[in-house]
């Protein structure tokens, strides 16, 4: 099969190797579309660290053709989404059963774009952060995956202001499609906002932004972390301050969700699933590359210049 290996030079090669046979719980799947996210970013760069040379993608849709040992052989020829520990970018990919969830109608390409920011989006708004009617949402990254996803869950989720940051003119534009109320640049942040507070914030920035986000709760507010795109360094908070005003500090890990309950993670991806399916939730795939392209697409995303969601075309 093909398969694009990230190599011990830190380049990717298109290469051939053999196709991969599914072990216990496992299944095979013929990728048609292979998902671009920001974990590929952070593995290319070290951030990750892998064995190369390692095969990347974590995120596929196409059908199943092979299933592993507990796993309904009645699977087989199943078109799917699914999350995948690595491999993606290649024509087979294993996947854990659980976290191969059936498409229906969905056309392989949407159900790709799908990946690991929809039920990330998901659990954000309706579990970690717990959205309610009328609250007032912050949401960072307006502009990717996560973020254009985040606020169409919040929209639907009853929000009444949901105020977006982005990094450029164009990124802001974009975000705004979305159903934010607001969009404002990263440089007019939090200047911009006055003394307002939000009862919800969604941080994937870290440092000075988490600092500051815990400022602008208001009474019961939750800022929910979910990534460090700014800096690793640690955030450090009062939980004293914190209870006297009732906020709180949350985190969400899908990868490690993905290891100790990947039940819950497929949960989320099928409530996404079933809201885009039915013409709620908009997935928008702005750019789709082909195998060899993949060092682009990577690099792309990596400098802001990808607007929503990005796929790279296998065998569809």
């Amino acid at each position: 099969m093909k398969a694009a290996l990230l190599d011990t030079d830190d380049r990717y090669r298109v290469t051939e190797l053999d196709e991969p046979v599914p072990g216990p719980g496992q299944v095979a799947i013929r990728v048609a579309y292979a998902g671009i996210q920001w974990g590929d970013t952070m593995v290319r760069d070290g951030q990750f660290p892998v064995p190369r040379p390692f095969v990347p993608g974590f995120e596929a849709s196409g059908h199943i053709t092979a299933v592993g040992e507990g796993v309904d052989p009645g699977r087989v020829g199943e078109p799917v989404t699914a999350l995948t520990p690595s491999g993606a970018f290649a024509e087979v990919v294993l996947a854990p059963a659980v976290l191969a969830v059936g498409i229906g109608d969905l056309s392989l390409r949407t159900a790709a774009g799908l990946g690991w920011g929809a039920p990330t989006a998901y659990d954000l708004i309706n579990t970690a952060a717990q959205v309610r009617p009328g609250e007032r949402v912050l949401i960072h990254a307006a502009a990717g995956s996560v973020g254009t996803l985040a606020t169409q869950f919040a929209r639907l989720a009853g929000a009444a202001r949901i105020v977006g940051v982005a990094g450029t003119e164009a990124r802001a534009a974009y975000a705004a499609r979305f159903g934010c109320t607001q969009v404002l640049l990263r440089d007019e942040y939090p200047a911009k906002l006055g003394d307002e507070q939000f009862d919800v914030i969604l941080d994937p920035v870290g440092g000075p932004t988490r600092r500051t986000g815990l400022g602008q709760l208001a009474p019961h507010g939750r800022l929910v972390a979910y990534g460090n795109l700014d800096t690793f360094d640690p955030v450090l908070a009062d939980t004293n301050d914190l209870l006297m005003q009732g906020r709180s500090l949350v985190t969400y890990n899908s990868n490690l969700l993905s290891r100790t309950h990947p039940e819950r993670l497929a949960a989320g991806l099928r409530h996404a699933r079933d809201l885009v399916a039915g013409g709620r939730v908009r997935v928008d795939i702005t750019a789709e590359y082909d195998l060899a392209d993949l060092p682009v697409a990577v690099q792309h995303l990596a400098e802001g210049t990808t607007l929503g969601k990005s796929v790279l075309r296998i065998a569809a």
